[in-house]
């Protein structure tokens, strides 16, 4: 393991090393703070590279409530992510790249004997071919066309962190083929499709595919037009759309054969003879977002079904102790920014699992204040959480924090 990391690190400060020496050799952008640390473009045009890190810090606290006390605190400072970003374009500006490596212990946690015990660096490897007029073709491992709120980048929140929705149901990343498009239907209203084959056992699994393929397909239609700056992939409304502004999107994923307890996410089912137990998975999102004037609204819903839902021995009788974690979920939220760029935030996420899977229905209420220095590039954030699970467990959640993001 160790000389695996030094090996990394030393990719790592070549990599930088050597785009800081071609520098001097070609054409450098002018720049500001939040649009790349480094910029450039090669004098022939051939390619492009814009470099950007990025660190989230954190510091949260919790406590039950039981009856009017607070009871049993717990208090944690972390780096709750620290990565580095690299993107632009080769060849041509229709073949776009992007690679994107984490560096805190929540981004590379994860070690299993299907990435061969190693560390998981690689959050996105992806190339990008706008091959004719509004098609792309996507090939290699990034997100997958999700629910909206996964979606959109964990550095473009305007809480501190996405909603229980998303961390018990979203679909996150994969490798594999994703095929986009964007069609104008008339008028202002634009739609655009997304379907992706991938593997199905989530990012950075080098052992081959186990189960079956991961089949996703995401329409959206937004019938006022296009967002500025594309603002329906970034919360909170820092463009102050003058006009009302809504994206209405509907995904469904088929993980066929899945051998993980929350589709390509969660832990493997495994059974007691080595091998894994394997179940058709399915998930539906329905979200939209709605921009005008300072205001941001957000909506999801989620289900998931499952052909089995408790994991079976080889005998298909006797239990392994494994479950799927089918059900549904809502998460409302919405917000409005003030001319200072404070902005008030409130979040309500519902999940209610079904009572096979024995797992605890959730309820959660959020309150949260950020101010935007430079957007979402530079900001601070708090927010504090009411919970109940199962009815019968109330916690108190309080957490603050900033992002820098060159």
């Amino acid at each position: 393991m160790a000389p695996a990391i030094l090996n990394l690190k030393s990719i790592y400060i070549v990599l930088l090393l050597t785009i800081i020496g071609q520098l001097n050799a070609q054409e450098i952008s002018n720049n500001k703070f939040g649009k790349g640390m480094i910029n450039f473009i090669a004098k022939d045009s051939s390619y492009s590279v814009k470099f950007a890190p990025r660190i989230q810090t954190r510091y949260q606290s919790q406590w039950d409530y039981n009856e009017g006390s607070y009871d049993d605190p717990e208090y944690n400072f972390l780096v709750r992510r620290a990565r580095l970003k690299f993107d632009g374009f080769a060849f041509s500006p229709k073949l776009i790249y992007k690679i994107e490596l984490g560096l805190s212990n929540r981004d590379i946690s994860g070690a299993s004997v299907y990435n061969r015990n190693t560390p998981r660096y690689i959050l996105d490897a992806v190339i990008k071919w706008k091959f004719y007029q509004n098609f792309e073709l996507w090939a290699g491992q990034t997100k997958l066309p999700g629910n909206i709120e996964r979606v959109i980048s964990s550095g473009n929140l305007q809480l501190i962190d996405r909603s229980l929705l998303n961390s018990k149901f979203n679909i996150d990343r994969d490798i594999g083929v994703q095929l986009r498009h964007k069609s104008k239907l008339g008028g202002k209203w634009v739609s655009r499709e997304k379907i992706s084959i991938s593997q199905g056992e989530g990012r950075n699994i080098t052992q081959g595919n186990i189960g079956g393929l991961q089949y996703t397909a995401r329409f959206e239609l937004l019938p006022f037009g296009i967002f500025k700056s594309k603002g329906d992939y970034f919360q909170s409304d820092l463009v102050r759309e003058k006009s009302i502004k809504t994206m209405l999107g509907i995904t469904y994923d088929h993980n066929n054969n899945a051998v993980k307890t929350r589709s390509n996410m969660g832990s493997y089912m495994t059974q007691s003879n080595g091998g894994l137990f394997e179940t058709d998975i399915n998930t539906l999102f329905i979200d939209s977002i709605v921009k005008y004037k300072g205001f941001s609204v957000m909506g999801e819903y989620a289900k998931r079904k499952a052909g089995t839902i408790e994991a079976l021995e080889q005998d298909g009788k006797t239990k392994t102790g494994a479950v799927v974690g089918v059900g549904s979920g809502i998460n409302m939220q919405g917000s409005y920014l003030f001319n200072n760029n404070i902005e008030m935030t409130i979040r309500y996420t519902n999940i209610d699992f079904e009572n096979i899977t024995r797992l605890s229905d959730l309820r959660q209420l959020t309150y949260g204040i950020s101010k935007y220095v430079v957007g979402h590039k530079l900001k601070i954030q708090a927010d504090l959480s009411f919970s109940r699970a199962n009815e019968n467990k109330d916690y108190v959640l309080f957490r603050t924090g900033f992002d820098l993001h060159f």
